[in-house]
């Protein structure tokens, strides 16, 4: 019998790794082994969660990014490079929007669809080929990138309805563009040594009001709406040898919402 997947000796950049689900995300793909780059817009939090980690014994750093400026990418990489270290995978985890993301498809402009969309799918685009072209450089490399359930399925409005909650169409596009995205990656390198595949996590609580939790729970299985750790074993065989004949997949982990 094996045991859990081990990261031990691998670098790993986690972009938005402060976030809601990056920074269970740092923390559990350390305790797998990894030295982690916690990559994120607030360089502030990125740092907090990097001492988090190392207090605890990991290996982590910080560094400032906006994954829709090539300049911070490059500059990422450039750090990368000078540790002299081969570098492993990325996982493209960053959430940027502008302040008026999320409203209804009624009261969405077109310049407001267009820069939220440009912004996300936009930046993992960026990423994925900065990482993709330094990772083969290297012989090797691994991106996963994170999507959605509502990245493979029309959304369910009806477990909105009573709150002030919609699914943005935004997101949607979004994050269909990032599954595609995923596999014409996987193709275009599959010959360079480099994986790509993305994980689609189902709803994650973050303090939603009580009537869209229960309404989304009865379309599942057991658990309901995830916590981000419940996503953090099926990212961390994404990055490890377990998945090493797994390219441009899209796995999704909902508790059977989508099915």
């Amino acid at each position: 019998m094996t045991g859990a997947p081990s990261l031990a000796d691998q670098t790993v950049v986690i972009t938005g790794g402060a976030g809601l689900l990056g920074r269970v995300f740092c923390t559990e793909v350390a305790r797998a082994g990894a030295t982690v780059v916690v990559a994120d817009a607030d360089d502030i939090a990125a740092a907090r969660v990097a001492t988090d980690i190392e207090a605890e014994g990991g290996s982590a750093w910080s560094f400032p990014l906006d994954i829709t400026a090539a300049d911070t990418v490059e500059g990422l990489i450039h750090q990368l490079r000078a540790r002299g270290r081969p570098f492993h995978a990325v996982v493209n985890n960053a959430y940027p929007r502008n302040a008026r993301y999320g409203r209804r498809l009624e009261q969405v402009t077109y310049e407001d669809f267009c820069e939220n969309v440009n912004r996300h799918l936009g930046g993992y685009f960026l990423v994925a080929q900065r990482f993709a072209l330094a990772f083969r450089a290297q012989g090797h490399g691994t991106i996963v990138n994170m999507a959605s359930i509502y990245g493979t399925m029309a959304p369910r409005f009806e477990i909105y309805q009573g709150t002030n909650m919609t699914m943005p169409v935004e997101y949607a596009a979004i994050k269909a563009g990032v599954v595609q995205l995923t596999r014409y990656f996987a193709q275009y390198f599959k010959s360079d040594g480099i994986r790509c595949n993305c994980l689609s996590p189902g709803g994650i609580r973050d303090a939603q009001p009580d009537s869209f939790q229960e309404a989304y729970d009865r379309q599942c299985g057991q658990t309901g709406m995830l916590v981000p750790a419940d996503l953090a074993a099926a990212l961390i065989f994404l990055l490890s040898d377990g998945s090493r004949h797994i390219t441009g997949q899209n796995i999704i982990v909902d508790d059977g919402f989508s099915l």
